[in-house]
C-alpha cells in the first residue's frame, strides 16, 4: 500500500509554515541544545517561554525520539509546537527521531520540521524513519479513526537546497521498497500462493524495466528442480521459480540474490503447532525482500548487474506431501534425505543456489531467508544472523546493516559441524544428524547445508527469522512482516 504520508523539503523557516504541527529539533550535547541557526526558527514571540526554560520545564535531555508538544498562539490561531530529541544528529538518531515524530503526528494534516543541518545521510535516514513508522497494512472495511491516520505531509524546512531534497527522495525510495516487501509479506496466504507471487514479480518487472522468467511446475520438472517440487508437491497450488534481472549500463559485476519463498508453511507432515503456524504467511519474506530490492536498484543508482531468484512453494499437509525419509534430487544433482519436512526452506534455496552457480556465472551470491528458529534464539528479534565464507563481503554487509538500522551479526561457519549434515542414504540430510555429539546448532547446520551448493562462488547467507517479524508497533516497525534487510541490501549494492 502506498504511504499515506509525503515527505519533502521546503525553503524558509517555521514561522512561514502553515502546518498544524511545528517541530524544533533538540540535540543531546551535555544537556539539551537547540540546533544552531534554528533555535527559534523565526517563531519569536510565539513561544510561551525561552527554549532553555522549556527544556527545563519538560525535563528534556535531547535523547533521540524524545518528544513533547504544547500549544502556541499564532496570528492564524492556535497551533502545536513539538520539541523533538535528535540525539547527536547521526543518521541512526535521525531515523529514530523521524519514527517518533511520525507516530506522534498521527491525526495531523501537515507537519513542518526545522532541519537541524545534519548531513545528507541523516536526511535519508530521517525520511526512512518518518515513512516506515507511517506504514500500515489493513484489510478492514471500516474507516481508520482520525487520530490513528498518518500525517498527510511532512515538510523539512531549511536551506539544504537540492542536496536535502535528493537525500529525502533517496530515503523515500528505500522506504518504498521496504513497504512493497511488507505488503507482500502481510498479504494472507489465501491469496498469496506461488503463482500470485509470480504475478506480482511480473508486475514489478514491467513497471521497473526488469527482465523476468517464470518456471511453472512442468518446467521445473523438466529442468530438474527436484527440491522445489518436493517441497510443493503436497499443495494443490503448485510451485514456481521466478528469475528477475537488472542490467545497468557497463555493469561492474554480477550479484545473484536468492530469497526463500514459502508462501505458507504448515510444516508439512512434520506439522507445526497452531501458534507457530499463525505466523507462517510471512515465511516468504526472503523472496519479498529480493523482489523489493530488484524494484529499487535503478532508483538508488546501483551499477552492478543483479539477478534475483524467487523459489516459491507452499509447504502443505496432504497425502501427496513429501514424507519423512524421502530422498530428493536437487538441481545440481546432489541428493538430500528429508528427515524433517519443516526444514523446507533450505531445500528450495538449495535448488535456486545450485541453478545460479551452474547457469548464471555470478561473481557473488547472497541468500535471504526466515530460515531457523535457532537464529532467533541466538540473536533475538533485533539482529539478523550473517554467515559468509568471504571476510570482505561479510564486513560490507555488516556496515550496510549498521547504516540502515538493520544490524547483522556474523556467525561462525564451524567446519566441525559439517558432518552433521551427512545422511546415511543420501549425499546430505536436511537437518543435523549428530546433535548428541555436537549439541544444538540449527542455524549453523542450515548455513553449512546451503554452503554445499555454492561451489567456489563467494557467498553470504542472511537468516532473518528473528527480525523478519514484529509482534508490536515499535519505532519504524509495524506489527507483521518487517522486510528486514531490504534497505541494507540496497545500500550495499548501491555502494559496490
Amino acid at each position: 500500500m502506498p504511504f499515506a504520508t509525503q515527505i519533502q523539503s521546503r525553503a524558509g523557516n517555521l514561522a512561514e509554515s502553515t502546518a498544524d504541527l511545528l517541530v524544533l529539533p533538540v540535540f543531546a550535547d551535555d544537556g539539551p541544545k537547540a540546533a544552531e541557526g534554528v533555535a527559534e526558527s523565526g517563531l519569536g514571540g510565539d513561544l510561551p517561554a525561552p527554549l532553555t526554560d522549556l527544556f527545563t520545564h519538560y525535563s528534556l535531555t535531547g535523547k533521540s525520539g524524545e518528544l513533547v508538544q504544547f500549544p502556541v498562539s499564532r496570528d492564524e490561531g492556535l497551533a502545536r509546537l513539538a520539541l523533538l530529541g535528535v540525539g547527536s544528529g547521526s543518521p541512526d538518531d535521525l531515523r529514530k527521531a523521524g519514527a517518533a515524530l511520525s507516530r506522534a503526528a498521527r491525526g495531523r494534516s501537515r507537519v513542518a520540521l526545522a532541519w537541524p543541518g545534519s548531513d545528507t545521510e541523516a536526511a535519508t535516514a530521517f525520511a526512512e524513519g518518518v515513512l516506515l513508522a507511517s506504514y500500515t497494512f489493513s484489510m478492514k472495511t471500516g474507516e481508520t479513526p482520525e487520530d490513528k491516520r498518518p500525517a498527510e505531509a511532512v515538510d523539512v524546512v531549511g536551506d539544504g537546497g537540492g542536496d536535502l531534497a535528493d537525500a529525502l527522495r533517496r530515503g523515500a525510495d528505500l522506504a518504498g521498497a521496504t513497504a512493497l516487501a511488507r505488503d507482500l509479506i502481510n498479504t494472507p496466504s489465501l491469496a498469496k500462493d506461488p503463482e500470485w507471487m509470480a504475478a506480482r514479480a511480473r508486475e514489478v518487472a514491467a513497471e521497473k524495466g526488469l527482465q523476468v522468467r517464470v518456471w511453472d511446475e512442468d518446467a521445473l520438472a523438466e529442468a530438474g528442480f527436484g527440491a522445489i517440487l518436493g517441497v510443493g508437491q503436497g499443495s494443490s497450488r503448485p510451485p514456481r521459480l521466478v528469475q528477475l534481472s537488472y542490467t545497468p549500463q557497463n555493469p561492474t559485476e554480477h550479484v545473484v540474490l536468492v530469497g526463500k519463498g514459502i508462501t505458507f508453511d504448515t510444516g508439512g507432515l512434520s506439522l507445526k503447532p497452531n501458534d507457530n503456524m499463525m505466523l507462517m504467511k510471512t515465511d516468504m519474506s526472503g523472496s519479498a525482500v529480493v523482489l523489493a530490492v530488484l524494484s529499487a536498484l535503478a532508483s538508488v543508482g546501483a551499477s552492478v548487474r543483479v539477478t534475483g531468484l524467487l523459489p516459491l512453494a507452499e509447504n502443505a499437509f496432504s497425502g501427496s506431501a513429501t514424507r519423512v525419509g524421502d530422498v530428493l534430487t536437487t538441481y545440481s544433482g546432489t541428493t538430500v534425505e528429508v528427515l524433517n519436512t519443516d526444514a523446507e526452506g533450505r531445500l528450495v534455496l538449495a535448488d535456486a543456489i545450485g541453478y545460479a552457480v551452474s547457469e548464471l556465472a555470478p561473481d557473488l551470491l547472497v541468500d535471504v531467508a526466515t530460515l531457523t528458529g535457532a537464529a532467533k534464539v541466538a540473536l533475538g528479534t533485533g539482529t539478523g544472523a550473517l554467515y559468509s565464507d568471504d571476510d570482505t563481503v561479510a564486513a560490507e554487509l555488516e556496515r550496510a546493516g549498521r547504516d540502515s538500522g538493520e544490524p547483522l551479526w556474523r556467525m561462525p561457519l564451524t567446519d566441525a559441524y559439517t558432518e552433521t549434515t551427512e545422511s546415511r542414504v543420501a549425499d546430505l540430510a536436511n537437518i543435523g544428524t549428530r546433535g548428541r555429539d555436537f549439541g544444538p546448532a540449527g542455524a549453523t547446520e542450515a548455513a553449512l547445508f546451503l554452503r554445499e551448493f555454492t561451489g567456489d562462488v563467494p557467498w553470504a547467507h542472511l537468516d532473518i527469522a528473528g527480525p523478519g517479524r514484529s509482534m508490536r508497533e515499535d519505532g519504524i516497525l509495524s506489527k507483521g512482516g518487517t522486510a528486514f534487510s531490504t534497505r541494507a541490501l540496497l545500500r550495499w549494492l548501491a555502494s559496490r
